[in-house]
């Protein structure tokens, strides 16, 4: 009996280690797609807002969870409405960014302990922490790459450094960006293993 246990333990490592490996490949998958394709990401993700926003209405309508939930939930995509007008480019000091992160965390708060009060089945607790928690701002953060790769323009919002050189400026802070695909690249550079070419 106790061989049994330690086996179906092993088993649930070895699960564990393969969700986390198909996870983070997802990740750099979806965070390459992002970088590749910034106009149809912004699409994808503004309708995703719209829908989101649609969701909160329709449980305002049809359901009777607390009116606070769904006006965090409004603002919450009010917020990301506000950070889609300058995306590729999304700024984590910005005073909207640092508001939907606070109104992120605050919502969560309250879901959860609502949750927690009020009975409803695991499926309807998942698909509101899913779609009106969790899909908008899994989007944003797998975007953020994004704005590593847009080429430098004259409109820039932050004052040029040096030489008032925008290439320059571009390029200086391009080499001090810290996003999801320079990590996952890192991570692929320094775990994997590498093939030596052989010269001849």
């Amino acid at each position: 009996m106790w061989f049994f246990y330690l086996v179906s333990i092993l088993s649930m490592i070895v699960q564990a280690i393969f969700v986390t490996l198909a996870i983070a490949a997802g990740l750099y998958y979806l965070a390459e797609v992002v970088e590749e394709y910034t106009v149809m990401a912004k699409y994808v993700i503004t309708w995703t807002v719209i829908l989101t926003t649609a969701v909160h209405i329709g449980l305002i309508i049809f359901e009777d969870l607390p009116t606070y939930l769904n006006i965090l939930g409004l603002l919450q995509q009010m917020l990301h409405g506000v950070l889609m007008k300058d995306f590729p480019v999304v700024r984590v000091t910005s005073p909207a960014f640092i508001a939907a992160f606070i109104n992120l965390i605050t919502h969560h708060y309250l879901a959860f302990k609502f949750f927690g009060r009020v009975y409803y089945s695991f499926s309807e607790v998942l698909a509101y922490f899913t779609i009106c928690l969790w899909v908008v701002p899994f989007a944003l953060f797998v975007s953020l790459s994004a704005n590593d790769y847009v080429l430098p323009t004259t409109g820039e919002k932050q004052p040029l450094l040096g030489d008032n050189n925008v290439v320059t400026d571009y390029l200086s802070r391009k080499s001090k960006r810290y996003s999801l695909l320079s990590f996952f690249s890192f991570a692929k550079d320094s775990i994997l293993p590498q093939r030596n070419k052989k010269a001849f």
